[in-house]
């Protein structure tokens, strides 16, 4: 059979991204305990930038699933030397069931690894979308409002790697409502914006973006902010943190869009930089899930792995 590679959100469809979902549920409930379905297995992790969650996520998660794991750091292999992606992959291929990715070039470097059919490839993060994110993401409501449709998720701040992933995977579920409130300049781009709002329109969802911190909407369900330096590499504008600030998270902000009976959740993908994207008193405060959202990094991880090794979630 050959490999299932999970390069963008855009890959799946309704049933699979339900399924994985579903799955990291399960594993956080204890039901997948016990089970080995990757014994056997090697699973490489190549990581060429910083990570604590997401790195520590794919290799425990995969050890938990009975696989053993192989870490390559940024100049461990030949790439650096100048082979090619596509031969660097084939060789890997011959040794390894899967390859979990992190990088900072885009998200056709990782379709390159891909190119070949023996070897299974994970995008960990690129510099255009995070898919493993948006799984931990849709598993966290899962898993505390017991249902994703009908969800109202208000996303602040930088139009990123983790928005564009929360964005694909909106619009491929039904009944879901994304609300993104980006800083001018600063959004997810207006035809990503229009092919993602097209693909929720034909499932019954609902995606908009504005930069208008004054018309924020009201009873949301979930409030999602991400780190303003996402993939850690400075701007050219020396002056952004400034056109950042109106859309820190806030009590205030939580208070003015939370449902007024109570019940609507903060999430964050971490890490924070607190004082920046979020305020200490919400992070840390009752509304904040953030660190659960963490923990279902492992669960969703896990869940990939297994989709894509034993082609089921």
């Amino acid at each position: 059979m050959p490999a299932k590679h999970l390069v963008s959100v855009s890959d799946l469809d309704r049933g699979s991204i339900l399924s994985l979902v579903e799955a990291a549920v399960a594993i956080a409930e204890g039901r997948w305990e016990g089970r080995r379905p990757l014994a056997g297995r090697v699973v490489g992790t190549y990581f060429r930038k910083t990570s604590t969650r997401t790195r520590t996520s794919f290799t425990v998660g995969a050890l938990k699933l009975g696989a053993q794991v192989v870490a390559y750091g940024p100049n461990d292999l030949q790439l650096v030397t100048g082979e090619t992606v596509p031969d660097t992959a084939r060789v890997l291929a011959n040794y390894l069931d899967a390859l979990v990715i992190r990088t900072n070039e885009t998200i056709a470097e990782i379709r390159q690894f891909a190119s070949q059919d023996r070897m299974a490839v994970v995008n960990a993060m690129s510099e255009n979308e995070h898919p493993t994110q948006s799984l931990a993401d849709l598993a966290t409501l899962r898993e505390h409002f017991g249902r994703l449709a009908e969800l109202h998720v208000l996303y602040l701040g930088e139009g990123n790697n983790s928005a564009s992933a929360i964005s694909l995977a909106v619009a491929r579920l039904p009944d879901m409502r994304l609300t993104l409130v980006t800083p001018e300049g600063y959004g997810l781009p207006a035809d990503f914006i229009r092919d993602v709002r097209s693909t929720a329109g034909l499932n019954g969802s609902e995606i908009e973006q504005h930069h208008d911190m004054s018309r924020l909407p009201r009873a949301v369900d979930a409030v999602y902010t991400t780190r303003w330096l996402t993939m850690g590499v400075q701007r050219a504008d020396a002056d952004w943190i400034p056109k950042f600030r109106p859309y820190t998270v806030t009590p205030a902000v939580m208070a003015e869009v939370s449902r007024p009976g109570g019940g609507t959740v903060f999430l964050h993908d971490l890490p924070a930089m607190r004082g920046y994207e979020v305020l200490d008193e919400v992070l840390d405060g009752p509304q904040s899930i953030a660190f659960r959202q963490a923990y279902h990094k492992m669960t969703s991880a896990m869940a990939v792995l297994d989709w894509c090794l034993n082609g089921q979630a």
